[in-house]
């Protein structure tokens, strides 16, 4: 499924909602370590047509380097949700592993439910997202 400049800012902008509901469980931990933060508002910059692919990259990396350096499960997946949000900004497919860190980062059911009530609904099949309700 192909889609278009405005899908594909809806699904980063879900991505990182995905990312900044989880971002408490790494920050709680790393107060002084705003790399997974940095991720999430440079994709939202880039929503904004404010700053380029390539930076936004950079900072999708350096959230990865954070989970690289988070010592428990929970502070791993919220900041590799923050990384994969942002590197939905050049791969939407991306998208998907944002929502599948910060649900893993949660560990409760509910918030796949969270996830999918937010997302639009015509991006259900890019994603491969199906109502958790319905399980």
């Amino acid at each position: 499924m192909k889609i278009d400049k405005q899908d594909h800012k809806a699904l980063v902008l879900w991505a990182t909602d995905c990312g900044e509901h989880v971002l408490r469980f790494f920050e709680e931990k790393y107060p002084k370590d705003h790399r997974p933060r940095l991720a999430l508002e440079a994709a939202r910059a880039w929503v904004r047509d404010e700053i380029a692919v390539s930076e936004v990259r950079v900072t999708a990396f350096a959230a990865h380097a954070a989970a690289r350096d988070a010592e428990d499960h929970a502070t791993r997946a919220a900041a590799r949700s923050a990384g994969h949000a942002a590197a939905t900004v050049h791969v939407a497919s991306h998208a998907r592993h944002a929502a599948d860190y910060a649900a893993k980062a949660a560990a409760t059911p509910a918030e796949r439910s969270w996830q999918y009530k937010r997302l639009p609904e015509h991006l259900r099949a890019f994603v491969k997202v199906s109502n958790p309700e319905d399980r």
